[in-house]
């Protein structure tokens, strides 16, 4: 389980640096308008609305002697690692448009090579347990790893990349510490999908291999068009594309809202960063034990309403004047309390929300005849990709509508910018984050129907082979 989860660091270092950094980097280091980088990130995700359900489709259909998914997972490394280098490079010399089509080109490039990796990779979750508690234990080890990625990438920006120097007091407006933080953060992708590939190799001859009738390309299609039909895929599409939206939105805005908000400096971002990951490890222990105990699907709803509570009441605090002042030694512990708790509620929606996407697999059998791992989770992880989509769209919208200003000196942004940028932050926030527990609450079934259903599928396949 260890290596096999390994492999979600390189999700982790993409969305780190994807949803903090890259809309701060194009528009307050490059010097691109935030709203149109974001509109920019955003049409990238059209292409990934192609190619994940593509690279899905024929992973469930690929057989070869090293099964299903390895071949897909060796093979994006390379790709993934040169991709990554270039995202964080644009040449100084182009135009503001040939730099929006590099941010265009390298952001395709490097979701497409994640895809080729994250979505068979995935797919492995109900293939390797069909249990339905081991599936939000493995899920849970997937997403500890993945955050410890993304947030140790993290530290190493604000402790080396990207700290203060002399030249910058502001370090995060160094243009040249994001090309180290770019070649560390393409090693360790390709270290982790590599040692998680390698890892799990001797499990190929234990994975499901069934049988592929051949077909035309409509037929494949119409097949294709049957399993997304699904009713509990459906809504947890609609239930994650809510909450990794609103998630993305935090990303992108956590820069700007630490920086010109908080007025953090130095050091402290780490401890934000260590605050963060407090939340993930309460959520690493709490998602497996509450799915054991209630219903996952009012577990995660009622997750994602209390994260955005947390997230959001110190920006409400903060306008009615009851937090104390900025700079004060009393406001951080109060904010990093905050931080811990969101994070831990939110990562516990998503622990839950990927653990019952496992669970529509069998419900798909049962529906189809088809296994369709690939299809699932190629949905699942699209919408995981909004948070560097529409999140960091919807983060530059927010900027734009708040008249906040590029290249913006932290303490000598006026305080009216600061008050609509919160407000309008927290009002897009909450109304979104409440669709995403409205949409959990809707998934069809539990435990006992997943396991009814397990039994039916193993009475079948006795059957069957008689």
């Amino acid at each position: 389980m260890g290596a096999y989860a390994f492999g979600a660091v390189a999700y982790g270092v993409k969305d780190a640096g994807f949803g903090t950094f890259l809309l701060l980097f194009y528009n307050q280091v490059v010097g691109l308008p935030s709203a149109t980088v974001g509109l920019v990130v955003m049409l990238a995700l059209l292409i990934d609305a192609l190619v994940d359900p593509a690279v899905g489709f024929l992973s469930d259909r690929t057989r070869t002697r090293w099964g299903r998914r390895h071949p897909w997972m060796y093979g994006s490394a390379l790709p993934i690692m040169v991709g990554w280098v270039l995202l964080w490079n644009p040449p100084s010399s182009l135009s503001q448009a040939a730099t929006l089509a590099w941010l265009f080109v390298a952001a395709v490039g490097v979701r497409t090579a994640v895809s080729c990796y994250e979505v068979p990779s995935v797919a492995l979750t109900p293939e390797l347990s069909s249990d339905y508690d081991e599936r939000t234990r493995i899920m849970a080890w997937r997403y500890l790893f993945g955050w410890a990625g993304g947030l140790a990438m993290l530290v190493s920006a604000y402790l080396y990349f990207l700290a203060p120097t002399p030249d910058h007091a502001n370090g995060l407006l160094n243009r040249a510490g994001y090309a180290g933080f770019a070649l560390l953060g393409a090693m360790l992708m390709g270290a982790a999908i590599l040692v998680s590939a390698w890892g799990t190799h001797r499990e190929i001859p234990n994975l499901p291999n069934p049988p592929i009738v051949r077909q035309s390309i409509a037929a494949g299609f119409r097949e294709l068009a049957q399993t997304v039909r699904n009713r509990a895929f459906a809504i947890l599409m609609l239930a994650g594309l809510c909450a990794y939206t609103v998630q993305g939105i935090s990303y992108a805005m956590s820069t700007y809202l630490y920086t010109y908000v908080w007025g953090f400096r130095g050091v402290i971002f780490v401890y934000a960063t260590l605050a963060l990951f407090g939340g993930v490890l309460i959520a690493f222990v709490a998602a497996p034990r509450i799915g054991r105990r209630v219903s996952k699907p009012g577990a995660a709803a009622s997750a994602v309403a209390l994260g955005a509570s947390c997230n959001i009441l110190p920006y409400g605090l903060r306008l009615l004047g009851l937090l104390p002042e900025v700079g004060t030694p009393t406001l951080l512990p109060i904010l990093l309390g905050f931080f811990i708790a969101a994070t831990a509620c939110n990562v516990t929606a998503f622990i839950l929300g990927a653990s019952m996407m496992a669970d529509v697999v069998e419900d798909s059998e049962a529906r189809t005849g088809r296994r369709s791992e690939g299809v699932f989770f190629a949905g699942s992880f699209f919408v995981q990709k909004c948070t560097s989509g529409i999140g960091i769209f919807l983060a530059g919208v927010i900027l734009a509508s708040a008249g906040f200003p590029d290249k913006a000196v932290p303490g000598q942004v006026a305080v009216a910018t600061i008050d609509r940028l919160t407000l309008t932050y927290g009002l897009v926030y909450l109304t979104i984050a409440g669709l995403a527990a409205f949409c959990f609450t809707r998934f069809p079934f539990g435990r006992a129907e997943h396991e009814a259903r397990l039994a039916r599928l193993g009475a079948i396949k006795l059957s069957d082979s008689r």
